[in-house]
């Protein structure tokens, strides 16, 4: 070959890798699976009572955020100006004017109880026989179990709630609709058949062989199923036989990587007579003896619960769901917030909105009810009512700020229900659920509190977040959930608002 020849070859060889290379999109930011969102940000690394007088440690603000998701899991997140460098040619969604949070944790939920939101003026047991039994005894027809389900997802995403602990009615075919729907919506959730044997109407009640075997069928079918989790669920101790019990041990036993999902010290007279027909001392004592209490179990409630119970929750690695939408509206009474929160003997926490003994959906909602009970706590606790009960340091844990309010339905959500390694923050590696809060959505009061603490731009340090997100908690609502975002997808957006359907506000109106 001659030199010419040889030189004509290389010259087409050069210039075919220069065409391909130019080709491609800037340095290696071509994965066509790479998506960025850029915004405000804030999450958590801690728990914000491990840091009494310096929450914001616990917590991340970037006012100019970047987060790089890989097929709806978390790659990369930062601040803009640290990461966009890595990432050239990156298709990004801006998101301006808001504050994206990751997605809210309830620990606590009934579906079949969505139609039957709000109704009056009883305790726990005689609302659930008036109210609960007659509206879940429904969903044995698919038709209405399918539609009452859809509305339950439909309106966890308009308050932000990406994944759930849930109880189902006890039939199997509602259960199997709970689980398809949330996969249809890629939704994380937990749940399971509610097994009752006791204190309900004969045709509520599950027989402990048919509880057994068909939460057996249904873990094998839906248990680590994409992003579904089973919950054996005994639905309280006090509508559980003996038998009911060992069948959900056995379960346990047979299945240790489930979750125990119950009621616990809810109500008083539950409490006692929980306890009392189990031949136990409390009413935690009644699961203890099936070998229900230990990691993944969550009990809903706990509002009763004595301080040896407490310190036995804490030992066994067991977590207590905070439900004070529903403790008050059923009048059973007030969470020992601080007292769970002791650093000497810490309880697993999840917070849940408990629809619907609770009235709301919203998260948002429960962060400020919570806020309210731990006042009274705190308050009872300061020594202004009896010096003899003054406790400075279990009053000071009651106190509700912002870092452990979000804290609780986020990251700290998810480390009680043990889902942390999937969910609850932005670190690289989870799964990027999202909700996008509008700090000027909801009542007009506020629109007017926002603009003593920021700019229309929004907060631009921590301090400035922090006060934002307190103020969403306590005169916001639902209406702050501008948008819900399900591994890395946008599931929900809220309808926008027109004059014609908008009453004219503010200090102009005459």
């Amino acid at each position: 070959m001659t030199t010419n020849a040889r030189a004509k070859i290389l010259l087409a060889f050069f210039s075919f890798i220069a065409l391909t290379f130019s080709t491609l999109p800037s340095a290696w930011a071509a994965d066509s699976n790479l998506k960025g969102i850029r915004g405000s940000f804030f999450d958590f690394v801690d728990d914000p009572w491990k840091h009494v007088g310096k929450e914001e440690e616990s917590a991340r603000f970037y006012s100019d955020g970047l987060l790089v998701l890989d097929n709806g899991i978390v790659k990369d997140f930062g601040a803009y100006g640290d990461l966009s460098g890595k990432y050239p040619g990156l298709a990004v969604t801006k998101i301006s004017g808001r504050l994206i949070l990751p997605g809210f944790i309830s620990g606590h939920i009934h579906v079949p109880q969505t139609r039957v939101l709000g109704a009056y003026g009883q305790q726990l047991l005689p609302w659930l026989q008036d109210w609960i039994f007659p509206e879940e005894q429904k969903y044995q027809d698919p038709a209405y179990a399918k539609k009452g389900t859809k509305l339950f997802f439909d309106d966890l995403l308009a308050g932000g709630t990406t994944t759930c602990l849930a109880f189902v009615a006890p039939f199997k075919s509602a259960t199997e609709e709970f689980f398809d729907e949330a996969t249809r919506r890629n939704m994380r959730v937990i749940g399971g058949l509610a097994g009752i044997d006791r204190h309900a109407p004969p045709e509520f009640m599950t027989p402990p062989d048919r509880f057994y075997r068909e939460t057996k069928e249904l873990i094998e079918k839906y248990h680590n199923k994409g992003r579904n989790l089973y919950a054996i669920t005994p639905r309280f101790a006090y509508g559980a036989s003996p038998e009911l019990l060992e069948a959900c041990g056995k379960l346990r036993r047979e299945y240790p990587d489930t979750w125990v999902n119950t009621h616990v010290s809810e109500n008083p007279t539950e409490t006692k007579t929980a306890a009392r027909e189990a031949g136990c001392a409390d009413y935690l004592g009644v699961y203890e003896k099936y070998g229900l209490v230990g990691p993944r179990f969550v009990g809903g409630h706990g509002v009763w619960l004595s301080d040896d119970e407490f310190e036995r929750l804490h030992n066994k690695g067991a977590a207590i769901a905070f439900c004070p939408c529903s403790n008050l509206f059923l009048g059973s009474g007030l969470f020992r917030l601080g007292r769970a929160t002791d650093p000497k003997c810490r309880v697993l926490l999840t917070f849940g909105d408990d629809m619907g003994g609770g009235n709301r959906f919203s998260l948002i909602h429960v962060l400020d009810e919570a806020y309210k009970v731990g006042m009274c706590n705190n308050t009872m606790l300061d020594g202004s009512v009896d010096p003899r009960c003054q406790n400075p340091a279990e009053a000071e844990r009651n106190k509700l700020n912002a870092y452990r309010a979000f804290w609780s339905i986020t990251l700290g959500g998810a480390v009680g229900l043990y889902a942390d390694k999937w969910i609850g923050n932005f670190n690289k590696g989870k799964e990027a659920d999202f909700v996008v809060l509008d700090w000027n959505g909801g009542p007009p009061a506020t629109r007017w509190h926002q603009s003593l603490i920021c700019d229309d731009n929004g907060p631009k340090n921590m301090k400035e977040a922090e006060n934002l997100l307190f103020g969403i908690m306590a005169v916001g609502d639902d209406r702050a959930v501008d948008e819900t975002w399900i591994m890395g997808k946008r599931a929900y957006k809220r309808a926008v608002e027109t004059a014609a359907n908008v009453a004219p506000t503010g200090p102009d109106v005459q």
